[in-house]
């Protein structure tokens, strides 16, 4: 029972005890984080507090509680609730390019502590250094995205049908957002809401995994400190860790005009249908079950080594994981020879080592998801070619699996498992592989490996891929962010980062205005009352 609760990241039983290991103590006291017994405020609202729950923050590597972080308790997150919405009406006043600058001060500080941040990653999270570093880089990138959005932030003159009237289509600050992100991208989710959210002009109140809360906190420090170098309240950029109970409070508060929620599809139906019956804007990031289709005509050399990232990476912990591989039947067997290859030589280790490739599973619970996948593969007649099992010793380590089941469709293929858990299946017609990809609920990242433009055409038209991202020549995972990141279907229509995604960040309103002497109605309405 300990365990489960555990990976929720909140303690019940734990004494405020640790003896942290000096790899442990060596990232946190480069960003500055206490690595002494001590009780970590985990709530800012321009001043640290906490008293609700406490959370546990637990290496996924070796299993030590690198910190115990005091989460919001009721009281304290309706006070956020009103300093944040007291914030946004300052900081909405504030010209967008001053905005821009602000966040370009917030880039910089960032950069700053790239390293440090992404060894943060790495520790509490649980992905490889490189990995936890690109995240970072990443909240960096989309920062200099957002200075340039300040000064481009554009509504639209449309013709009016009406002599001496002209209509502004204006885009405004929105209010609050609440963000709720999940623990694999512990820092860039809230890096692409934060950086576009605060060029609209609004103020952002974050509420983290309660398995990340360092993370969090570490950001936030950064953040908070800029804000306060400009005289800008520090409510802009908020913080409440906790539980469940934080994130429905959040959800159904009134006080916050959009939820951007990343996370599993069950609890994105949720998150969706309460913000709705209150009529708020919601932003969902959930399920994805991406799929790789293979041509005959593949680059090989390339082709593998994505699937290979793709499957492993993150120990296939990434929305944009490949999760499905449909090969043509002629170049199967070379295909899967040398991806057997690839994971044959795959062997586990320190996240914070340069060399590692495969760090753990987030949790016990996902280890034992883990278990429970391979059981249900198994029962069903799949055929284990790599992987099934965990690697001995400690850590939340599992062997990368390829698995090919017995049929190429049905609830096998339907079901996103959030572990390094690949199915393959052959085809013989690429109209035959398009149909697989699409026969899923969730509807986020997708990929063809093809030197054929014929086959581009298809992949990429109105009878092709029906996700959100879909790619050619390029894997599932490791989206640029100049691009709208999102997905389809069961991944809940949501749109972050790049291209016009910020457009749901601000609410918008058509402005007729009438410069003339006239007032005429338009479609030519004549409402002029008869003479008596």
């Amino acid at each position: 029972m300990f365990l489960a609760r555990r990976s929720l990241g909140i303690a019940y039983t734990t004494p405020l005890t640790r003896r942290l290991s000096s790899r442990a103590s060596s990232v946190l006291g480069a960003l500055d984080i206490p690595t002494t017994p001590t009780e970590l405020p985990g709530v800012y609202d321009g001043e640290w507090k906490g008293s609700g729950d406490i959370l546990q923050s637990v290496c996924p590597t070796t299993g030590e509680v690198l910190a115990h972080v005091k989460s919001a308790s009721p009281a304290e997150l309706h006070a956020a609730l009103e300093r944040t919405r007291d914030a946004y009406v300052h900081f909405r006043s504030i010209p967008a390019p001053r905005r821009g600058e602000i966040i370009r001060q917030i880039r910089e500080a960032l950069a700053a502590k790239r390293e440090e941040l992404g060894a943060l990653v790495s520790l509490e999270m649980g992905k490889i250094r490189t990995e936890g570093v690109g995240e970072v880089q990443e909240f960096v990138d989309v920062c200099d995205y957002a200075v340039g959005l300040s000064r481009m932030l554009n509504g639209r003159v449309i013709n009016s049908e009406r002599p001496g009237h002209t209509i502004l289509e204006v885009p405004n600050p929105l209010g609050v957002l609440g963000v709720l992100s999940a623990f694999n991208f512990p820092v860039a989710v809230y890096g692409w809401n934060l950086s576009i959210s605060m060029a609209a002009g609004n103020a952002t109140i974050w509420k983290p995994s309660p398995t990340t809360p360092l993370c969090s906190i570490a950001v936030t420090r950064i953040v908070s400190g800029v804000l306060e170098k400009n005289n800008i309240p520090g409510a802009v950029a908020g913080l409440v860790t906790g539980g469940k109970d934080v994130g429905e409070a959040l959800v159904q508060s009134r006080d916050v005009d959009m939820v951007s929620f990343t996370g599993s599809e069950h609890v994105g139906r949720i998150v969706g249908k309460n913000v709705q019956s209150r009529f708020g804007k919601v932003l969902l990031e959930l399920g994805g079950n991406n799929a790789a289709i293979i041509m005959p005509d593949a680059d090989l050399s390339l082709a593998v080594p994505a699937v290979f990232f793709g499957s492993v990476g993150t120990a296939g912990q990434r929305c944009t994981s490949t999760r499905r591989l449909y090969l043509h039947r002629t170049i199967a067997p070379e295909f899967l020879a040398r991806l057997q290859k690839l994971y044959g030589a795959l062997k586990p280790g320190d996240p914070l080592d340069a060399r590692t490739l495969l760090g753990p599973l987030h949790t016990r619970a996902a280890v034992d998801a883990y278990d429970g996948a391979i059981a249900e593969l198994q029962a069903a007649g799949s055929q284990i070619l790599v992987g099934g099992a965990r690697f001995d010793g400690g850590g939340n380590f599992v062997r990368p699996t390829i698995a090919v089941p017995a049929a190429a469709d049905g609830a096998l293929w339907a079901t996103e498992r959030f572990a390094p858990v690949l199915l393959v299946a052959e085809f013989e017609e690429l109209e035959q592989a398009i149909a697989w990809n699409n026969a899923v609920p969730q509807g986020l990242s997708s990929s063809l490996w093809t030197r054929d433009v014929r086959n581009v055409g298809k992949w990429i038209g109105p009878a092709g891929s029906d996700a959100g991202i879909v790619n050619v020549n390029v894997g599932t995972s490791g989206a640029e962010i100049g691009a709208a990141f999102g997905g389809n279907k069961s991944t809940g229509w949501g749109r972050e980062s790049g291209g016009d995604a910020w457009k749901q960040y601000v609410r918008w309103s058509a402005c007729t205005i009438n410069f003339s002497d006239e007032a005429p109605l338009a479609q030519g309405v004549d409402f002029t009352p008869s003479s008596p």
